[in-house]
């Protein structure tokens, strides 16, 4: 039986799990290892399952890992059409069972596109996230029916119990990202506040009318503030400016 074959323990896989959160650079290098150890533990001895994941964050283009090339060569036509079961199920927040892609009508040009890569059965299962962040584990089977019973049982507490591990990969790639923009935007300030700086020197002018002075030459020249502002800077001869962290 699947649950018997095929899983760890609930804690071996928390803890694996926590680990890639861990060690993962970004979301997408921890999406492609859940993707993978998905597989493994949805696979039974002889009759390998594939794997894929899509991830939909705001204001991020969508997201798909996979357990293999095969793999991710299916999970691309997951947006490749305007509906199908990964979109349905982190839509809906629901299991979309496809036991058979030829008696299944609900998605033709999917179940089509899908039977040509040599599928038969699909499975696709919503993970519990945060906000506007929608995720579905979708596995792939080259036979019919095999997603049935205590299968699907097992592929429902699986994804229960991975849904902490990616709220947390997440949540971190946010924090991540959210620091790297702060970053961005520190450097850019520090770059323009030194040209100001410089152009008051120079003009023996007002900081107002100095920073009106590098808006009208961003306009002028058609650039970004910013890239008038380092030119600014660079004329000196002095090289880029840079902006100190401490830490």
């Amino acid at each position: 039986m699947a649950r018997e074959s095929t899983a760890k323990t609930d804690t071996s896989i928390a803890e694996h799990l926590h680990e890639l959160v861990l060690n993962s650079s970004d979301v997408e290098d921890f999406l492609n290892e859940l993707a993978q150890v998905s597989a493994r533990n949805l696979s039974e001895p002889g009759d390998g399952i594939l794997c894929a994941i899509t991830l939909l964050r705001q204001r991020k283009a969508a997201t798909v890992a996979s357990s293999s090339p095969e793999a991710k060569a299916i999970g691309q036509l997951e947006y490749e059409f305007g509906e199908t079961p990964s979109m349905t199920a982190y839509t809906a927040q629901e299991i979309v069972h496809v036991p058979d892609v030829q008696d299944d009508g609900r998605w033709p040009e999917y179940s089509s596109a899908v039977f040509a890569q040599g599928v038969r059965s699909v499975l696709a299962l919503p993970f519990e996230l945060e906000g506007g962040t929608k995720a579905a584990l979708v596995l792939y089977s080259r036979r019919p029916q095999r997603f049935e019973s205590r299968v699907l049982e097992f592929a429902e507490d699986f994804v229960r119990q991975t849904s902490l591990a990616l709220r947390l990969a997440v949540r971190f790639a946010h924090y991540s990202e959210t620091a790297a923009n702060l970053r961005a935007t520190l450097e850019s300030r520090t770059v323009i506040d030194m040209a100001v700086g410089i152009i008051m020197a120079q003009n023996r002018c007002s900081q107002h009318d100095a920073f009106q002075i590098l808006k009208t030459a961003s306009s002028t020249r058609n650039s970004k503030l910013h890239d008038v502002a380092a030119a600014v800077v660079n004329s000196l001869g002095q090289g880029p400016a840079r902006t100190h962290y401490d830490g």
